[in-house]
C-alpha cells in the first residue's frame, strides 16, 4: 500500500515494539480495532516510525480477547485503549486510567456498540446512574464548579468540572462524548462512493480535509492515480479551508480577550473567506466537491476568485498587525495555557498545537502527498508554548496558506480531474491529511461485497483535547476562555 508498511506483530511482543518505537524517536499515531473476514478481532497501531519514512501499520490479534495496555510507555495510547474497550468489549491488561471514555455511566447494550453484530442505527439503552466526580485531597477552601454539558451561543456540548482556590485551579476533568453521533458504525456496508457524504459531516469546520483524507484512503486501497490537475485543486481548497479556519480562530481568541472590534473583524475576514469558497464551489464549506479519483466536477481557478484572495490576504495581515499592538490583547496571551515540549508530545498533540510548543512535526511535509509532493514547505514553530505562541504560528499558517493559494492557482494545469477506479473486496487503505487543526486519519476496510466494512477516524481534536487539561492544572480560571480558544478544538471531532 502507498506510503505504509504493514506488519504482524505478536500479542506479547506488542510492549518491547512500543518501546522500541520510543527509543528510536517514533510515534505512535493512533490504534483501532475490528473483525477481520475470518470474524476475527484484530488491533491495528499506526506508527510512524521518524520522518521521511514510511507509515507502520502493526496487526495484532488478541489472546483469549485481551491484549496488554502500552499506555505507560506511550501515554496517548491512553484513549484509544479505552475507547476498544468500551466499544468493542476488548480487555486491556494494566491500564493506567481504566474509567470508561465514551460511554457514559447508564449506557448499556446487548453487543458492544462498534461490534458488527449490534445493529447499524440502534441507539443505546440508558438507565439513570449518577457520576462521581473524582475526589479531590484538599481543606475546605477549594470550590467545585461543574460547567456544562449545556453551554451559551451554539457551543458544543461538553462538561468541564473545575476545583479551584481563590483564582487557581487544582484540578479540571473534561467529559466529552455527550453526543457521540456513531458516525464510524454509520460507515458499515455503505458504498465507498457515497461515504464521501458521511465524512463531509464528522466535523463541519473540517468538511474538506475528512473528505479528502477518506478519498485518499478509498484511492490508496484502489491503487489509482489521480489527474494532476484535480490534485492542484485539492491541494488548494485544503488550504482555503485551513484560512477560514484560521480567521475564525483569531476572532475567537478576540472575544475571549474581550476585544470586541477585533472579534467582529475578524468574523468579517471568515465570512469573506467563506464566500471565496462558495463562488469556487458552490459551498461555504467545500463540501460535494472531492470524491474517490478526484473531483466531482472542474472549477475554474480565474483571476476572479484569485484577486478576491489576493484581497483577502491584505486585509488578514492589516488585521492580525492591529491584534499584536493591542496590548489588552497580548497581556491576555502571553504565558497563559503553557504546554510544554515533553506533555505534547508523550500525550500526542497536533497541528498548530504541537509545533506551538516546539515540535517540528506536519503531515503535508514529513509524509507529503498531492501537490505538498513537488512544493517545498516551510514549517513555522515557536517553543513557548503558550497562547501567544500558538497563535503565531498559526497567524504564520495563514500567511503561507495564502500563499499557496495564489501559486497554486497560478499553475493553470489542464486535463481531467477525475479518474475511474475499482475499490476491491476485503481491502484496506489508509488516508491521511494535515488539516487545520492536526494530522487526520482514515481507515478503510471492505467486505467482500466491496462496500464498507470498517471507517476508523482519528482527527486532529481527539489528540488535543486529551493534551489541554495539561495546561490547566495552577493556571488562571479567569483564563480558561483564553486558553480553550487558543487550542483551536472542535468537540464534533471526538464526539464523532
Amino acid at each position: 500500500m502507498n506510503g505504509v508498511e504493514y506488519m504482524t506483530v505478536p500479542a506479547d511482543a506488542l510492549r518491547a515494539r512500543c518501546q522500541q518505537l520510543v527509543r528510536d524517536q517514533g510515534r505512535l499515531q493512533m490504534i483501532y480495532a475490528w473483525r477481520d473476514a475470518d470474524d476475527e478481532l484484530e488491533v491495528r497501531y499506526l506508527c510512524a516510525p521518524a520522518k521521511g519514512r514510511a507509515f507502520e501499520m502493526w496487526c495484532c490479534k488478541p489472546v483469549d480477547g485481551r491484549l496488554p495496555s502500552v499506555a505507560d510507555i506511550v501515554p496517548l495510547a491512553s484513549w484509544y485503549e479505552r475507547e476498544m474497550r468500551d466499544l468493542f468489549a476488548l480487555e486491556i491488561d494494566d491500564m493506567p486510567q481504566s474509567a470508561p471514555l465514551v460511554l457514559h455511566e447508564g449506557a448499556s447494550s446487548e453487543h458492544p456498540p462498534m461490534e458488527p453484530a449490534h445493529p447499524r442505527g440502534q441507539a443505546l439503552t440508558f438507565e439513570r446512574s449518577e457520576w462521581h466526580a473524582p475526589e479531590i485531597a484538599a481543606n475546605g477552601d477549594v470550590q467545585r464548579l461543574p460547567f456544562g454539558p449545556v453551554r451559551a451561543d451554539v457551543m458544543e456540548s461538553a462538561q468541564f468540572i473545575f476545583y479551584y482556590l481563590g483564582e487557581s485551579i487544582l484540578h479540571y476533568q473534561p467529559r466529552l462524548f455527550f453526543k457521540h453521533r456513531g458516525l464510524e458504525k454509520r460507515f458499515e456496508g455503505v458504498a465507498p462512493d457515497l461515504g464521501t457524504v458521511l465524512a463531509e459531516r464528522v466535523s463541519g469546520v473540517g468538511s474538506f480535509a475528512h473528505a479528502w483524507a477518506y478519498c485518499r484512503a478509498i484511492e490508496s486501497m484502489a491503487d489509482a492515480g489521480i489527474p494532476p490537475r484535480a490534485e492542484v485543486i485539492r491541494t488548494l481548497l485544503g488550504e482555503l479551508e485551513r484560512i477560514y479556519n484560521h480567521l475564525h480562530y483569531f476572532a475567537h481568541l478576540a472575544s475571549t480577550t474581550t476585544l470586541y472590534v477585533g472579534d467582529a473583524q475578524g468574523r468579517l475576514l471568515e465570512e469573506k473567506a467563506k464566500q471565496i469558497n462558495a463562488k469556487l464551489t458552490g459551498s461555504r464549506f467545500l463540501r460535494g466537491i472531492v470524491v474517490p479519483g478526484g473531483l466531482r466536477r472542474d472549477l475554474a481557478l480565474d483571476g476572479d476568485v484569485l484577486g478576491d484572495v489576493r484581497a483577502l490576504a491584505d486585509e488578514a495581515a492589516e488585521y492580525l498587525q492591529h491584534l499584536e499592538s493591542t496590548p489588552s490583547y497580548m497581556d491576555r496571551l502571553i504565558e497563559t495555557g503553557v504546554l510544554s515540549r515533553d506533555v505534547a508530545y508523550d500525550q500526542g498533540a497536533t497541528g498548530p498545537v504541537e509545533r506551538a510548543s516546539g515540535l517540528d512535526r506536519d503531515l503535508r511535509r514529513d509524509h507529503p502527498y498531492s501537490m505538498y509532493l513537488d512544493i517545498p514547505l516551510e514549517i513555522p514553530t515557536d517553543d513557548r508554548g503558550d497562547a501567544l505562541a500558538r497563535a503565531r504560528v498559526r497567524a504564520a499558517e495563514l500567511k503561507q496558506s495564502f500563499e499557496m493559494v495564489k501559486r497554486l492557482a497560478r499553475l493553470n494545469l489542464d486535463g481531467p480531474v477525475r479518474t475511474d477506479l475499482t475499490v476491491p473486496a476485503l481491502g484496506a487503505g489508509l488516508g491521511w491529511v494535515e488539516g487545520a487543526r492536526g494530522s487526520l486519519y482514515y481507515a478503510v476496510h471492505t467486505d467482500a461485497a466491496g462496500r464498507l466494512a470498517r471507517v476508523k477516524i482519528k482527527s486532529p481534536s481527539f489528540s488535543n483535547w486529551r493534551v489541554f487539561p495539561f495546561t490547566m492544572h495552577g493556571g488562571d480560571i479567569m483564563d480558561y476562555a483564553i486558553n480553550e480558544a487558543s487550542f483551536g478544538l472542535t468537540i464534533a471531532g471526538c464526539d464523532r
